[in-house]
C-alpha cells in the first residue's frame, strides 16, 4: 500500500524529518529509508536509531512522530494510475475466464491504515479490495514479515478461502505482486510469484545498477536463509515500471471488461 498505492512514503520522510530536526539533526536520508522500507514497525526499529542518535527515548519518538502522523497521514492521496488500476482489476477476468482476485498486503499496522484512509479518495480506493482479502501488518497469522513471503502467501490464503465452490484455487504462480520497496520485491519471489516493481524515483537513484538484483530478490539486505526462494538476474519473473499508469494487462493474461 505505502509508496505503491498511495504516496505515504513521502509522508513518513516528512513526519520522521519533522522530530529529527526538531532535535538538531538532518533529514532522513534515502540511504536509510531503503532499508526500512516494508518491514513492519521499521520507522523506530534499529536501522533508523542506529542511524539517528537522538536524544530522546524510542517511546518519546514514537509518540512524537505519531503526533505528526496525525497531522499528514489524512492528506495522503492515491499515485498515478492506481484508482484506474484497482477500478479495471476489481471487474477484469482472466484467459479462463474467472474474475480476477486482488488483496491488499501490506506492512502498516491498523492504526495507521485507518488515519491513511480516512479520506473520501483513499476510502473509495481501498473499498475496491474486499475486507476479507486485507492483510495489515500487525495480523497475528503473519508469521515473518517481509522479506519473507508469509503475508503474499497469507493474503493468498483469504483470497482461496473465500472462493465459491467450482471455482479453481489459486496457485503462487498465478499471482502477480505490485510492490515499490527492495524487500518487498524479494518478499514477492519468496513466496513464489511474479512481481512487479514500482519503485519511488528516490529509491531507483539509491539502488541505481543494481536492479537486475533487485527484481531477483538478491540485494541481501536482510538475511533469513532459504536462498532457494530467490530467483536469478534476468530471469524475467519480476519487472520494473516506471508507474501504474497504462498497465500492460495482456502481459499477464488479464481482460479488462468494457464499462
Amino acid at each position: 500500500m505505502d509508496g505503491l498505492l498511495i504516496n505515504t512514503e513521502d509522508l513518513y520522510t516528512k513526519c520522521a524529518s519533522i522530530v529529527l530536526q526538531k532535535y538538531g539533526r538532518p533529514p532522513l536520508p534515502w540511504s536509510i529509508k531503503a532499508q526500512m522500507m516494508g518491514i513492519p514497525g521499521s520507522s523506530n526499529g534499529d536501522t533508523f536509531h542506529n542511524w539517528a542518535q537522538l536524544p530522546i527515548s524510542r517511546e518519546q519518538y514514537k509518540q512524537e512522530q505519531a503526533e505528526q502522523q496525525r497531522i499528514y497521514f489524512p492528506e495522503c492521496k492515491p499515485l498515478p494510475g492506481v484508482q484506474e488500476l484497482l477500478r479495471n482489476l476489481k471487474t477484469a477476468k482472466n484467459c479462463d475466464g474467472f474474475p480476477v482476485q486482488i488483496a491488499l498486503a501490506t506492512s502498516s499496522m491498523k492504526q495507521n491504515f485507518d488515519m491513511k484512509t480516512q479520506s473520501p479518495v483513499t476510502a473509495d480506493l481501498m473499498s475496491l479490495i474486499p475486507l476479507e482479502h486485507r492483510v495489515l501488518g500487525d495480523d497475528s497469522r503473519v508469521l515473518h514479515g517481509k522479506p519473507a513471503g508469509d503475508i503474499y502467501l497469507l493474503a493468498l490464503k483469504c483470497i482461496n478461502d473465500s472462493l465459491p465452490d467450482g471455482v479453481p484455487k489459486i496457485t503462487p504462480r498465478e499471482c502477480l505482486v505490485f510492490e515499490d520497496s527492495v524487500l518487498g520485491v524479494e518478499a514477492g519471489r519468496r513466496a513464489g510469484m511474479r512481481v512487479v516493481w514500482v519503485p519511488h524515483l528516490a529509491l531507483l537513484e539509491e539502488y541505481a545498477g543494481k536492479e537486475a538484483e533487485i527484481l531477483a530478490g538478491r540485494t541481501g539486505l536482510v538475511v533469513i536463509g532459504n536462498e532457494e526462494q530467490l530467483g536469478q538476474p534476468g530471469d524475467g519473473w519480476a519487472v520494473q515500471l516506471p508507474s501504474l499508469e497504462n498497465f500492460p494487462y495482456e502481459k499477464y493474461g488479464i481482460i479488462p471488461q468494457a464499462p
